[in-house]
């Protein structure tokens, strides 16, 4: 095969070894925000070769509204069916990397139908590692003039483990350097397990 391309073999197996092994399914991030999953994710998907998509910006195309209007205009349940009407049609795609939103594992229909047809992976970080990102990013709108933030954070985070646990695999973005979570998660995606 290698002398019908012009080429030698260890180029065709080099070639073979550079390319991205298909997906089975879609790999879906979940965490509170700050946790990475915009980051890690575009890493992710760029590493394996398949697109990236946000979903909580996929519902904003869709709707044509932002998330505050379509939360003032419609309310939560709104948002609900229109995140879980994206993420239907983004599972009959071909596998992609997508960044969910965090508040994604309390609503249960959803959540479920996630972990069925998805890699499901919770970036665990501390409440200060959430906090501190969120604040790099440039948003200080949760902690303004709120001196009970930090202790909000933390009831959250403690209120939603149970559900984030439920995922197939956890990546602890707080102990570990950005390119190792990205390694990790590709790894979990390719069904593989540390240091094979």
């Amino acid at each position: 095969v290698a002398e019908a391309l012009g080429t030698s073999p260890a180029s065709l197996l080099s070639q073979a070894e550079a390319a991205p092994e298909p997906l089975a399914r879609s790999v879906a991030l979940v965490g509170l925000r700050g946790a990475g999953k915009s980051e890690i994710g575009t890493r992710v998907a760029s590493l394996l070769g398949v697109p990236f998509v946000e979903l909580d910006a996929m519902v904003v195309k869709e709707s044509g509204m932002s998330l505050a209007t379509m939360f003032e205009m419609h309310g939560e349940a709104y948002f609900r069916r229109a995140e879980l009407a994206a993420l239907e049609r983004l599972m009959g795609q071909a596998p992609c990397v997508i960044a969910t939103s965090g508040s994604i594992v309390t609503h249960a229909g959803t959540w479920s139908m996630l972990r069925e047809r998805a890699l499901t992976v919770w970036l665990r970080a501390t409440a200060e590692d959430h906090w501190g990102r969120v604040v790099a990013q440039g948003d200080g709108r949760p902690m303004k003039g709120r001196p009970e933030a930090m202790s909000e954070l933390r009831a959250l985070l403690k209120k939603r483990k149970p559900l984030y646990a439920q995922a197939e695999h956890a990546v602890d973005t707080s102990s570990i350097t950005l390119t190792n979570a990205v390694e990790e998660v590709a790894r979990a995606a390719r069904g593989k397990r540390a240091g094979a």
